[in-house]
């Protein structure tokens, strides 16, 4: 018999009416064969107000406590969704994730995943039981409740599925794929049949919002199939993968875009070994999240160094890097944070050249001066102004006929 892990998220049951579909769902499947393995969020919105709830009492509240607090959000979803398979006739039996000893790090809001006791799962499996499991926690040494932080609950489906070694984890979510560009962005965006782990993995991290980075590098880690789905209507969703299938890859898969980075520029600054960690050095600390990076060649003993972060650390980082100006002896120290990143990605890029090119004509073209740019083995990311975004993904997409009709390998 086919064995499954599907994860559904919190838009998937963030109702009553919702956890009963997603429960004649996964009858339909045990019915046609398959058994599955479901993996939930809490309901659409409640781990919000469970954060909001423990900050109304607490200014600082314990990071130990939040996590217990937040961690109860799924075991709601995961009783409720429990309570409905049965109903069905499809026995069904929940667990947190202490009880199927989902063993974690120890770092409260961010723990990773050490291992899984799998002994109930496959015991229930034998027996015909449909395992409903809560998404987003584990338990650490001693015996604490660790949530795992953005993504947890992909993470906690991917993990499950490569502990037991099923056939393919399904992540079921309000999308139906992954797409070659944002649909609400480019009309004719198109949904993938199939992407590698590698191009998931950069489209995730470079602001595709269908899967978190940290779930596919796992899935890519342990080679386990990943599926996106929708949770509200049938279709064969996108398949993620070690290697496509078909004889031929295309050059650019998909693009992605981020709208909330800013640009900081240090000019004058003295070109001399070790000065790109004193301006960086004090922003890493903060923590701040550095992105791009781009110093240019010096002229006269001076460089100008430039960089990007996330916007909400855009005043911060200013405010931090004033003292280093004035340390160092540079120039002009300038921000600007309406900017966006977009970036094409694509395995093909690796046996075609002029992949760079194309891109940077069909921006001139439309009269779009790029900002930054940074390249890798399967992608070019530039930044623009915000305003150019939506623009700016259409003609490249346009450029690389990412909205033409499927090809003949996904139709047949």
């Amino acid at each position: 018999m086919t064995v499954i892990v599907q994860k559904y998220g919190g838009t998937s049951v963030g109702s009553v009416e919702r956890i009963q579909a997603v429960a004649e769902r996964i009858c339909r499947y045990r019915d046609s064969g398959t058994q599955v393995l479901a993996v939930v969020s809490a309901m659409s919105g409640e781990t919000n107000r469970l954060e909001s709830l423990g900050r109304s009492v607490a200014g600082k509240p314990l990071a130990r406590e939040m996590d217990v607090l937040l961690a109860s959000g799924e075991q709601v979803t995961i009783a409720l969704l429990a309570m409905a398979l049965n109903e069905r006739g499809c026995r069904a039996r929940s667990y947190l994730g202490d009880q199927i000893c989902i063993r974690t790090d120890g770092n409260f809001g961010r723990a990773r995943i050490k291992d899984i006791d799998t002994e109930a799962l496959r015991a229930d499996l034998a027996e015909g039981i449909t395992p409903v499991i809560a998404g987003f926690q584990g338990v650490d040494a001693d015996g604490n409740l660790n949530t795992l932080g953005r993504g947890g609950s992909d993470t906690t489906a991917v993990a499950i599925a490569a502990a037991v070694g099923v056939d393919e984890c399904q992540i079921c979510t309000d999308v139906d794929g992954v797409y070659t560009a944002d649909p609400r962005v480019v009309d004719d965006a198109r949904r993938l049949q199939q992407i590698t782990f590698e191009e998931m993995l950069e489209l995730a991290s470079l602001g595709s919002k269908v899967l978190h980075p940290r779930s596919v590098e796992f899935a890519g880690k342990y080679r386990v199939p990943l599926r996106v789905l929708s949770s509200f209507e049938e279709g064969p969703g996108t398949l993620i993968t070690s290697e496509k299938t078909t004889m031929e890859q295309p050059i650019v898969s998909g693009i992605a875009y981020a709208r909330d980075e800013a640009k900081i520029t240090m000019s004058g600054v003295p070109d001399i070994p070790g000065i790109a960690s004193k301006i960086l050095g004090p922003v890493s600390r903060a923590p701040i999240e550095v992105d791009m990076i781009v110093q240019n060649t010096g002229a006269d003993g001076l460089t100008d160094f430039t960089f990007t972060v996330k916007r909400s650390d855009h005043d911060r980082a200013l405010e931090l890097l004033t003292a280093v100006q004035q340390s160092i002896g540079a120039r002009e120290l300038a921000g600007d944070n309406k900017i966006a990143k977009i970036s094409v990605v694509g395995v093909g890029m690796r046996s075609h050249a002029g992949v760079a090119t194309r891109m940077f004509d069909a921006l001139a073209a439309e009269n779009i001066n790029i900002l930054m740019i940074s390249t890798s083995e399967i992608k070019i990311s530039v930044v623009v102004a915000e305003r150019y975004l939506e623009l700016a993904v259409r003609c490249i997409h346009s450029e690389f006929d990412l909205g033409a009709d499927i090809v003949a390998e996904e139709t047949a």
